[in-house]
């Protein structure tokens, strides 16, 4: 399983995509207790639960990791960890993987500067605002003493989207193998 981390606009959903059309790579389905949105499908998206069931799970030890943020919980279950998946997560995840030994979990953080990252945001559309909320906000989260041992650590500013998938890809199968 692949595990991307990064700061905000490191490029992780460009390159799961990338290795979602390109190699087959699967992105892992998260449960959230979030209402469905128009167009999201259940299963496909995420698993939609209520937060009984939610809480339930959590009690029967099914989540790798869970999180609550805006009221809702979000988590990714153990029975999503296999071969060929890809999940993009934040330092609090990515530590509750790199801590699981008897899988095939291969654990990747994206780095580029501040500078790179806040263009990227504009670029794809955020507002000055947010994008340098963001940029102050990842400081404190993507700081070296936040993010755990990685496996490799990829260079995402100065190799295109796709090239970043490639050497994910390969590192992950040499890894694995």
């Amino acid at each position: 399983m692949i595990v991307l981390s990064g700061a905000s606009a490191s490029g992780k959903t460009e390159v799961a995509k990338v290795l979602a059309s390109k190699y087959g790579i699967v992105k892992v389905i998260t449960t959230t207790t979030r209402p469905i949105r128009i167009h999201e499908v259940d299963g496909i998206d995420y698993f939609f639960v209520t937060n009984k069931k939610f809480l339930k799970m959590i009690k029967e030890d099914k989540f790798v990791e869970y999180t609550e943020y805006n009221g809702n919980f979000y988590g990714s279950t153990k029975d999503q960890i296999q071969n060929d998946k890809c999940i993009v997560i934040d330092p609090i995840g990515l530590k509750a993987y790199s801590e699981i030994k008897d899988r095939n979990i291969v654990t990747f953080f994206l780095e580029s500067s501040e500078d790179t990252r806040y263009k990227r945001m504009l670029q794809r559309g955020d507002s000055e605002e947010n994008a340098s909320r963001r940029i102050i906000n990842d400081r404190s989260a993507f700081a070296k003493s936040s993010v755990c041992a990685v496996n490799f650590t990829i260079d995402s500013e100065n190799f295109s989207v796709e090239e970043v998938a490639d050497i994910v890809y390969k590192k992950y199968t040499d890894y694995i193998k």
